[in-house]
């Protein structure tokens, strides 16, 4: 029992830090407004990431093409690595350092939004990604832990999550990308009074 809320209580406490961090909650809310922008502008949000952090990028994406809280047209959002024959075949012929930066080359547009996650901040796939964005003047959010890694260098947005143990900093990505998803929802589909 009290290791359950051991768990529970650092679950907790990561969030309360991110509710009194100032500057990440107005990252939060930037990185929103550069969503509602993209999405103005016919764009489209790309998502990427590893194991966890590659179903949280799924699930995110799930939330923007299908419904959040209400029954609204599709926004234009994917989770980069759905298709695993593209992932095992350029894995094998080029490197699975590459898999995320070849797809942003064919999909990415200037203006559409690349969110990448990763605890560590430093998966060589996602940071090809990000620089690879960047080329094509996409705007990128990296959703990391406390200190960033790599993804802070290569990124228009960081929102780096203050903790460095991996299921509290998922947790937490899910937490701040429903956020996002609500305000993005409600901006672009106001519901009617």
């Amino acid at each position: 029992m009290e290791n359950l809320k051991r768990i529970f209580n650092e679950s907790i406490e990561v969030k309360a830090k991110l509710m009194n961090d100032a500057k990440i909650l107005e990252t939060i809310l930037k990185v929103s407004d550069e969503i509602v922008n993209c999405f103005a502008q016919d764009g489209k949000v790309l998502l990427c990431g590893n194991g966890g952090s590659a179903a949280d990028a799924q699930h995110l994406a799930a939330e923007f093409s299908g419904r959040f809280y209400y029954d609204r047209p599709p926004l234009f959002a994917e989770a980069l690595h759905v298709n695993t024959s593209y992932l095992t075949a350029v894995g094998n012929d080029y490197s699975y350092d590459e898999i995320y930066a070849r797809l942003i080359q064919a999909k990415g547009r200037k203006g559409d939004v690349l969110i990448g996650l990763s605890t560590s901040g430093n998966s060589k796939n996602v940071i090809r990604a990000f620089e690879q964005a960047r080329k094509q003047g996409m705007i990128v959010v990296a959703m990391t832990g406390e200190t960033g890694g790599k993804m802070k260098e290569c990124c228009d947005y960081l929102i780096n999550v203050p903790s460095t143990d991996t299921p509290r900093i998922q947790e937490a990505h899910i937490t701040i990308g429903h956020a996002i998803c609500e305000f993005v929802e409600s901006r672009v589909f106001p519901k009617q009074k």
